[in-house]
C-alpha cells in the first residue's frame, strides 16, 4: 500500500514545505495530483515538458517582467537604475529608497518574494530530477540513454545556475538536492555552496548538447560554459580563490565555437539592435535565452518596470503601458559620450512625439497638457528647481532617461513583442575573458584584452568617430573597463555583481547614494520570516536575526 503521495505542485523553499506530503490510505481513490515517474511520463514530450518547466518559472525572477526577484535587487541597488518617487507615485513604503541607499532590512517584502521565487525554482528542478532519474527504461518513452543523460544534465546545470544566483544574493545558504529533505536544512558556508555549484557545472556542462536552433530556450553547452565563466570570474571575490585561467578556458570554449552556435559558432552582432530586436530568436551572439512569444501566449513584457505611463504608447505605437518605475540615474546617463550610438539607440530621451510625426505628446502629471520631455535629472523642475542634484524623493513623471534597449516593434508589426530575453550573449564572454586577462596581468590591460573590448565597442561609434573612441593598452584601465562594462550591459541585470567584484558596491558614490563602507551589505539578509520558520538557518553577518 502506498502510504504517501507527492503532490504535483510540491516545491521546496527555504526549508519550508510549501505544499505538503499528504497521507493516502484509500487505494481506490483517483489521485489526479500524483506525480510518479512510472505513471505520469508517457512519452518524450512529457519528459521535455518536465525539463522545461523550471525555465518557464525562471522568467518570474530573472527577467524584468514586473516581479520582485533577482533582477529588481540587482539593478535597484546599483549605480545605473533607480525607482524614485514621482510626485504622488512610486514611494511604495520606501522599498525602492532602501534599495538605492542600501538601508534594507530582513523584513523586506520584495526580498522575501525573491527568496521564494528562487527556491521554488530549485524545488521544481529537484522534483524533475527525482522523477526522471527514477525512469528505469527511457526507451519505452522513445528516449535513448544519451538523450536522457542530456536532459538530466540540463536540469543539473540549471539547478547550479539557481544556486549561483542564490549564493550571489545571500551567500551562506542551505544546499538542498531532494524535495523537502530535510525539512529544515542548515545554512552552509558560502565556500561550500560555491564548491557544490562548481562541481555540478564542471561535471554536467560537458554533457550538454551544443547550442543550435533546436536548443533555443534550453540549457545548451554555450549556456553552461557562460555560467562557468561567470562563476570563475567571481571566484576571487566570492571565496577568495582566483580562477582567471579557468575563466579564460571557459570563454574559449564558446568563442572557438566548440560549444555550438546558431550558425556553427556565435558571432558578435554587426549592430546594436539585432540582439534585442523582436526578431532576436536566432540572433548571432545569443548563448542562453528565455524564449518568449506573444503569438504563443507568453510575452516578454518589460512594460511594468520600464514603460512610462499610457501616454508613451503613442510614442512607440504599442498597446502596452507601464508603471513609470525604473529610470536611468543622471550619473549613469552622463557616462555615455554624446557620439556613443548606444546613447541614441538604447534610451528614450528628450522631446517625445507621437509615432511617425512631429506632434508632441503631452504630460499627464506634473507636466499635464504640456509637451513631454525626458530630462537627465530627478528633481522638481515643474516647481522651478533646475539646478539641484535632486533626490529619490523629488522625481517627476519625466525624470531620467528611459529604457529602449529591447524594442517590441509597433502594434502592426508581424513580429510585435516576439522578443526573447537574453541571459548570456557573446559580448559578455569577450568582456569576461578580457577582464580575466587584465587581472592576471596585475590589473593592466594586455593587447588581447584591448582587442576583445574594442571588437564590441566599435559598434557604438561611427566609422569617423572610431579612431578617437578605440581603447589602447594605456587607456583601458580597470576603472575604465568597469565603466565600459556598465555602458554595454545596462538594463541586463548584471551591475550589482560587477560592482561587488570591483569592490565598488559599498565604497562608491553615485547620484543620490553615499557609500555605506559596510562589507556586510554585499549580501542581503536572510528574510526574517524564513529564519522564524527554519531554526536551521543562520542570519548573515551584520544583520539581526529579527527586526
Amino acid at each position: 500500500m502506498k502510504k504517501y503521495i507527492r503532490k504535483a505542485i510540491l516545491v521546496f523553499a527555504s526549508g519550508l514545505l510549501l505544499y505538503g506530503v499528504n497521507g493516502c490510505t484509500d487505494l481506490d481513490e483517483t489521485a489526479y495530483s500524483e506525480l510518479y515517474a512510472n505513471n505520469f511520463y508517457k512519452n518524450k514530450l512529457e519528459v521535455q515538458q518536465a525539463v522545461l518547466r523550471p525555465m518557464t518559472h525562471m522568467a518570474a525572477w530573472i527577467a524584468p517582467t514586473g516581479q520582485n526577484g533577482y533582477y529588481y535587487h540587482s539593478e535597484l541597488s546599483s549605480d545605473q537604475l533607480a525607482w524614485p518617487q514621482k510626485g504622488r507615485h512610486g514611494y511604495d513604503g520606501g522599498d525602492h529608497f532602501r534599495q538605492h541607499y542600501h538601508t534594507w532590512t530582513s523584513n523586506e517584502g520584495r526580498m522575501r518574494s525573491a527568496w521564494t521565487l528562487l527556491w521554488t525554482g530549485v524545488g521544481y528542478i529537484n522534483a524533475a530530477l527525482e522523477d526522471l532519474t527514477a525512469i528505469e527504461d527511457p526507451s519505452v518513452l522513445d528516449i535513448t540513454p544519451a538523450e536522457m543523460d542530456s536532459y538530466l544534465a540540463e536540469l543539473y546545470v540549471l539547478r547550479a545556475f539557481h544556486y549561483m544566483k542564490i549564493m550571489e544574493l545571500w551567500g551562506n545558504v542551505p544546499i538542498v538536492v531532494k524535495v523537502a529533505e530535510p525539512l529544515n536544512p542548515k545554512t552552509q558556508p558560502r565556500a561550500e555552496v560555491f564548491e557544490f555549484i562548481k562541481e555540478e557545472l564542471e561535471t554536467y556542462v560537458p554533457q550538454l548538447q551544443t547550442y543550435s536552433e533546436a536548443m533555443v530556450g534550453r540549457v545548451s553547452a554555450t549556456a553552461g560554459y557562460a555560467m562557468l565563466a561567470e562563476l570563475y570570474l567571481n571566484a576571487e571575490k566570492w571565496v577568495g580563490t582566483a580562477m582567471w585561467d579557468e575563466c579564460i578556458a571557459a570563454c574559449d570554449k564558446i568563442i572557438s565555437g566548440e560549444a555550438g552556435g546558431i550558425n556553427g559558432a556565435p558571432q558578435l552582432a554587426d549592430d546594436l539592435l539585432e540582439t534585442f530586436s523582436n526578431t532576436n530568436k536566432n540572433a548571432s551572439e545569443n548563448l542562453f535565452q528565455l524564449a518568449y512569444s506573444r503569438e504563443g501566449g507568453n510575452t516578454f513584457s518589460w512594460g511594468g518596470f520600464f514603460m512610462g505611463y499610457d501616454n508613451i504608447k503613442e510614442v512607440l505605437n504599442v498597446g502596452y503601458g507601464g508603471w513609470n518605475a525604473f529610470v536611468v540615474i543622471p550619473s549613469a546617463f552622463d557616462a555615455y559620450v554624446e557620439n556613443d550610438l548606444r546613447k541614441e539607440e538604447w534610451f528614450l530621451f528628450g522631446p517625445q512625439y507621437k509615432y511617425g510625426t512631429t506632434e508632441p505628446i503631452l504630460g499627464t502629471e506634473e507636466w499635464n497638457d504640456q509637451p513631454f520631455v525626458y530630462v537627465n535629472s530627478i528633481r522638481r523642475e515643474s516647481e522651478g528647481d533646475t539646478t539641484s542634484e535632486g533626490s529619490m524623493a523629488e522625481g517627476e513623471e519625466n525624470s531620467g532617461a528611459r529604457f529602449h534597449k529591447y524594442k517590441s516593434g509597433t502594434i502592426d508589426d508581424e513580429n510585435y513583442q516576439e522578443n526573447h530575453y537574453i541571459l548570456y550573449r557573446l559580448t559578455e564572454i569577450y568582456f569576461n575573458k578580457a577582464e580575466a586577462l587584465m587581472r592576471k596581468n596585475g590589473g593592466m590591460a594586455t593587447q588581447e584584452a584591448v582587442d576583445l573590448v574594442n571588437e564590441s565597442r566599435k559598434r557604438a561609434f561611427s566609422e569617423e568617430d572610431w579612431p578617437a573612441a578605440r581603447y589602447t593598452v594605456a587607456s583601458l584601465t580597470m576603472e575604465e573597463f568597469l565603466a565600459e562594462r556598465g555602458r554595454e550591459f545596462i538594463f541586463e541585470g548584471k551591475r550589482r555583481t560587477d560592482l561587488i567584484r570591483f569592490n565598488k558596491f559599498v565604497t562608491a558614490s553615485w547620484w543620490d547614494h553615499d557609500p555605506t563602507n559596510d562589507p556586510n551589505r554585499e549580501l542581503y539578509p536572510i528574510p526574517s520570516t524564513q529564519l522564524a520558520n527554519n531554526p536551521g538557518l543562520d542570519q548573515n553577518p551584520g544583520y539581526p536575526r529579527s527586526n
